[in-house]
């Protein structure tokens, strides 16, 4: 793969390239709007996280939930019920979500589906005039988020990334205390998670259940036979569905841990930046004998300029690292900000609290980042998990993982978002995709 195969922002400011390329150029509509002035919706996915954005958006009095899309018709009347308390007229179920992207009053689409299902979605719904939420991480690689990126923009979509700690109160505090320059100086930061999984037991193959449309669900990724664990719940362990627990979780506790490092160190007038020079990671499948494919135990670094990301992997174990089973901890010369999913703290020379810091819950992160997405498409501006974010925060995560396939540091150019002269490093950029499921080209 060649490295002008990839989309480069070299050059721009993301900024500026941002507040052109959308809050510069001509108004983003709507699609059609309902009497009643509703959001419009079409859901695709119901189980798990799928579920949780599908009664979140339904409770919100100013949406109608249209469309219900999934692959597995048996879960419609799961879906019908979810709904069916928030309003009166039922919402249609079909299996393939194109035929929600028909529809013209269709305002928006929410994306709850397995990783290697986020891209090609996004990218038909931004081409059909439709903003769309998607859930983390946004992309199943490096190269699908590029076009997603591309896709938004050229089409004037609003895309919101599921990373719910950008609209979180007690993130916003930490990053506002890192910013006073508190900590003096500081060269590191580290996400870890430690929260105990179960072993994903073996199962052979058999035959695809009535009702399902196997072929669908694997879309993209390469024929299989069907099996329960390339379904329902266990696909994120297996590299042709999910990106192990890196992308799963790992996403979020990356996200805030660079972003406090960008904070502490804009407090003395430094700037991180976006992409990271490096990347190396080790680990593998330590502790789990069982079927899957991604590692358990992983220790990440991303290299900077002057700075260093580290994440900490051990998803068999509840045993906690700054007294937090899964967050993020900025390291200063005057102390520690540790942030978990639910507060912040600061705490400097033998554990003497420096500020205690705030709590918040994921009850209010959750609707809050629903929320900041329909407010941001009435309101013509970039939702606080923007995909440019999105893509930045699921990238560190590929990149993370193709560190751990290829076994080695890998150097890595910021500019063509590509490793230079590393053929098998750049083939894990994006993957081969199973006719007809190519990426759309915008």
């Amino acid at each position: 793969m060649r490295s002008s195969d990839f989309v480069s922002m070299s050059g721009m400011r993301r900024r500026t390239f941002l507040q052109t390329a959308v809050l510069g150029g001509p108004a983003l509509q709507l699609g059609k709007a309902t009497p009643n002035e509703k959001f419009v919706l079409a859901c695709m996915g119901i189980r798990g996280r799928a579920g949780h954005l599908l009664k979140g958006f339904a409770a919100m009095p100013d949406v109608e939930i249209a469309y219900l899309c999934d692959v597995d018709s048996r879960l419609f009347a799961t879906g019908l019920q979810m709904v069916e308390t928030s309003q009166r007229r039922a919402p249609k179920t079909v299996q393939d979500f194109r035929r929600a992207l028909e529809d013209k009053s269709v305002d928006a689409l929410i994306v709850g589906t397995p990783d290697h299902w986020h891209a090609i979605p996004t990218i038909l719904g931004c081409m059909a005039g439709k903003h769309v939420y998607v859930e983390k991480p946004c992309s199943h690689n490096v190269r699908e988020g590029q076009v997603m990126v591309a896709a938004a923009r050229k089409y004037k979509r609003i895309v919101q990334v599921g990373i719910q700690s950008r609209i979180g109160r007690h993130f916003a505090e930490a990053m506002e205390f890192l910013r006073s320059g508190a900590l003096g100086k500081v060269v590191m930061a580290r996400g870890w998670e430690t929260a105990k999984q179960n072993a994903v037991t073996r199962q052979p193959d058999g035959a695809v259940p009535p009702g399902v449309d196997y072929d669908l669900w694997m879309g993209p990724a390469p024929k299989r036979p069907f099996n329960p664990l390339r379904f329902h719940g266990n696909w994120k362990w297996l590299f042709d569905y999910g990106t192990g627990d890196l992308g799963n979780d790992g996403v979020h506790r990356i996200d805030y841990a660079r972003r406090g490092l960008e904070a502490a160190l804009a407090a003395h007038g430094k700037t991180l930046p976006e992409w990271p020079h490096a990347v190396s990671a080790s680990g593998g499948k330590l502790f789990f004998d069982d079927a899957q494919e991604w590692p358990d135990t992983l220790i990440a670094t991303w290299e900077y300029p002057g700075a260093l990301l580290n994440y900490e992997m051990r998803i068999w174990t509840p045993h906690a690292m700054e007294g937090e089973e899964e967050g993020a901890a900025i390291y200063g010369e005057n102390g520690t900000v540790i942030i978990s999913n639910t507060s912040w703290r600061a705490v400097g020379s033998k554990g003497k609290i420096l500020n205690p810091g705030t709590q918040s819950t994921n009850e209010q992160h959750d609707p809050a980042h629903k929320r900041n997405f329909l407010d941001s498409i009435r309101d013509n501006k970039l939702p606080a998990c923007d995909i440019a974010i999105g893509h930045v925060a699921s990238s560190l995560t590929h990149l993370g993982n193709i560190a751990w396939r290829v076994s080695r540091k890998l150097r890595f150019d910021p500019g063509t978002q590509s490793f230079p002269g590393d053929e098998e490093a750049n083939r894990l950029l994006t993957r081969t995709y199973r006719e007809p499921w190519g990426l759309p080209k915008v």
